[in-house]
């Protein structure tokens, strides 16, 4: 397990692999941790890559925001210091939450990576989808779950596509356990606006912000689509493509948001 400072929050990660070799940094999405890319990350570090699973702030084990705020300018600030820490570019593979970090921190720091691969995720996102996931975020933040069961339950009825798990040992990576309730492993100011906040918007997407992003990538550039995705369509993926000339495409046939899963 690794700690790397960034600003106010302490991120945990984790390494696999040979620190010599080139390096890949994997970021999840808004509600998960870095263990939704382990076995990912353990296949790129044997295969000649030094690949690096980050928790994002607020999420798993890295440290909550001590003002409770979490926006682009939060999460694009973190990945900038973690490749600080790294000392060196290495490819950014972020899903969802995570691919938004990856492309608002190279809109400022263009030289920071030497490549991007955004995981069903552009500036260009479908709102039934993206509002889908933040209801089932937020219907058990509050109260929790009575029992990891319980939990595998809720996430067998969003994701009624996969079957349900027999184990629950990678559920509980995804909770955290306070006197006889089961949480989500984020803080739950993640996905809350601010109350004097006049209109009520994402403050993680803003497409104008991360389209003049995108617009000025030049490291190589990889976007991958979950074929059955209700959240990145095609539409948004030609609108991505044609913003980025240069990136490549790739299609997950029978995948829906959570690629990685």
């Amino acid at each position: 397990m690794l700690k790397i400072p960034a600003g106010e929050v302490m991120l945990t990660a984790d390494a696999f692999g040979d620190p010599a070799d080139p390096p890949v940094v994997l970021l999840h999405g808004g509600g998960q941790t870095r263990h939704s890319w382990g076995a990912t990350a353990s296949d790129l570090g044997s295969s000649g890559w030094y690949a690096v699973t980050v928790d994002l702030r607020g999420h798993g084990e890295s440290d909550w925001s001590p003002d409770h705020v979490y926006g682009l300018d939060n999460f694009g600030g973190d990945v900038v210091r973690i490749v600080e820490h790294l000392g060196r570019p290495p490819v950014l593979i972020g899903a969802s939450l995570g691919g938004n970090a990856s492309l608002a921190a190279l809109g400022h720091h263009p030289e920071l990576a030497l490549g991007l691969v955004l995981v069903d995720v552009s500036p260009f996102l479908q709102p039934a989808g993206t509002s889908r996931i933040r209801d089932f975020m937020t219907a058990k933040a509050a109260e929790g779950f009575a029992s990891l069961g319980e939990a595998a339950d809720a996430v067998a009825g969003y994701l009624p596509h996969r079957p349900r798990p027999r184990n629950l040992d990678g559920l509980r990576k995804n909770l955290r356990q306070v006197g006889d309730r089961w949480f989500w492993h984020w803080d739950p100011a993640f996905l809350s606006s601010p109350a004097d906040q006049a209109v009520q918007r994402d403050p993680l997407i803003d497409s104008a912000r991360l389209g003049a992003a995108a617009t000025s990538l030049r490291v190589p550039t990889l976007l991958v689509r979950g074929g059955e995705s209700d959240v990145l369509n095609e539409a948004d993926a030609v609108r991505f493509l044609e913003l980025v000339p240069h990136a490549e495409f790739a299609t997950v046939a029978g995948a829906h948001h959570m690629v990685a899963g």
